[in-house]
């Protein structure tokens, strides 16, 4: 067994901690997927109250960034005609603000402007028949990229092309899952776990001293499992062993075939998950580059001739120690 843990622990996950808390769960569905909290229960705890502000929180992100709500405000942006502007609220800003620094700094591996990729290969509301012609796919490439949108940081004003379609499918998990830690802290709820879709965030401590410890996801045998700790600390992965080849990329315009699992550990979970989308779609030595000059902590299970391979990032690897697992009777 591998275990990971932070190189420096903070103070601050101390505050509020009580030995033998009563441990609460909390959970519902949120984008398409679920959501679920675990969480040592302060001395004074709302259990109802607690549940509907993560649920009135989770709407209201859904109301702004839901690629499959006709009426949010991502939906209206859409369908908007060239040339309209719109004021976005601070939610949407901080997310599109995110999603251009990933695209910039990983050279538009990751996209928030990529729906008509999306929708065309039928990762949208809409099914479609079968794959798309290499014709369809050079002409939706004509409205892909952020490049094409005007978008002035100071006023939060984003001016639509025309056709063009944001989709926030590869950051908008990780965005809740920061959201939700929020509103815990708010409410006195210091010490969780939380998820939403497989992102997961870790606050505190558990009850019994130990961080919130997750497993890697790793769907092969052959692989050595690898226990983090998430001392505030998030984890997202990305990946096509659960949900199919659905990351597109960008700049081919095609699914990537070669990312089995990539995932990147990151304090903030918006940021864990935009990179992990960024470095699946990027192979070999180009996505082992990025991440060692962004200084991420990465695992990644990739496909080569010949089998799957693992590469562990160097800020990861400084994480790892190696423990013997105890021996069976």
């Amino acid at each position: 067994m591998r275990l990971a843990v932070p190189l420096e622990l903070a103070p601050a996950a101390l505050d509020g901690w009580r030995a033998h808390a009563p441990v609460v769960d909390l959970g519902g569905e949120t984008m398409g997927t679920t959501w679920h909290v675990r969480l040592a229960a302060p001395l004074v705890f709302d259990r109802a109250a607690l549940q509907a502000a993560i649920e009135e929180r989770l709407e209201a992100i859904l109301a702004q960034m839901s690629h499959w709500r006709a009426d949010s405000l991502l939906g209206r942006f859409n369908r908007a005609s060239g040339g309209s502007w719109f004021t976005l609220p601070p939610d949407f800003a901080t997310v599109y603000e995110a999603a251009l620094t990933v695209a910039e700094r990983s050279g538009s591996a990751f996209d928030p402007a990529i729906g008509a990729l999306v929708n065309l290969w039928g990762f949208g509301p809409e099914r479609v028949a079968g794959a798309p012609q290499a014709s369809q796919i050079e002409h939706a490439r004509t409205v892909v990229g952020s490049a094409l949108l005007a978008y002035d940081p100071e006023t939060k004003r984003l001016r639509q092309h025309g056709s063009v379609q944001l989709d926030f499918s590869g950051i908008a998990k990780g965005f809740a899952v920061d959201a939700i830690g929020a509103t815990l802290r708010q409410q006195g709820c210091r010490h969780a776990l939380v998820e939403v879709g497989g992102e997961l965030l870790g606050l505190g401590l558990r009850p019994d001293g130990d961080p919130w410890w997750v497993d890697l996801e790793t769907p092969v045998r052959d692989i050595p499992p690898l226990r983090v700790a998430l001392h505030q600390m998030a984890v997202a992965t990305s990946g096509d062993y659960v949900r199919g080849r659905h990351t597109i990329d960008p700049r081919s315009g095609a699914p990537v075939e070669h990312a089995l699992s990539v995932s990147v550990l990151h304090a903030s979970a918006m940021l864990a998950d935009a990179w992990a989308t960024a470095l699946s779609v990027l192979e070999g030595a180009e996505m082992q580059a990025l991440a060692a000059r962004e200084a991420l902590a990465v695992r990644s299970l990739t496909r080569v001739a010949g089998g799957l391979r693992e590469w562990i990032s160097p800020a990861l690897g400084a994480m790892i120690d190696e423990v013997e697992e105890p021996r069976s009777a």
